[in-house]
């Protein structure tokens, strides 16, 4: 197991810690949560640049690293909608939530066709996550009456992710549709 899948093991087991300092009744615990999320977001991105330079992209990490990035968004997700009980965050929450159970299962389903490279990954994808992270990290940093900018960054941005979430789904249903529709 090399760095790079290490770092993935590392993301999720971060979770845990992630939700608790979340939850923890101290001063700037968000804060803290934020920090964890931040350094979770980071360690995707350098997985995958160092997979890549090292020469150690595997099996294990392909198929866990995208697991990994689910779990830790759909976790924030979860928390900020928990936290702050409003419709116009639990609606792109959803739509991204939604997204990405219909995109998993639709690799899952493509892989068993012999025919998962036509949803692989696009410039698009990578866009929307990075979009998503820093709104996610804006909404944790964010708590209701303190650090409004955090807020009218954080909104919009998870509005544009969702966006962006639908238009890349959109796309990976387009380059599918026959076999879809078979």
């Amino acid at each position: 197991m090399g760095i790079p899948n290490l770092l993935t093991v590392l993301r999720i087991l971060l979770i845990p810690v992630f939700v608790l300092l979340f939850y923890l009744p101290f001063r700037g615990s968000h804060v803290v949560a934020a920090i964890i999320f931040t350094f979770a977001a980071m360690t995707d991105w350098l997985d995958g640049y160092l997979a890549r330079s090292l020469d150690q992209v595997s099996r294990f990490g392909s198929f866990l690293d995208p697991v990994a990035d689910k779990l830790i968004v759909v976790t924030a997700l979860i928390l900020l909608v928990g936290d702050h009980a409003l419709p116009y965050l639990a609606v792109p929450a959803a739509i991204i939530i939604g997204r990405e159970i219909m995109v998993s299962a639709l690799r899952e389903w493509m892989a068993e066709l012999g025919k998962r490279a036509r949803i692989a990954v696009s410039r698009l994808g990578k866009i929307k996550t990075m979009v998503q992270m820093l709104a996610l990290i804006a909404l944790l940093l964010y708590k209701p009456g303190v650090w409004l900018l955090f807020a009218v960054l954080g909104y919009p941005l998870l509005y544009l992710a969702a966006l962006l979430t639908l238009w890349s789904m959109c796309i990976y249903l387009m380059a599918v549709w026959h076999d879809l529709s078979a």
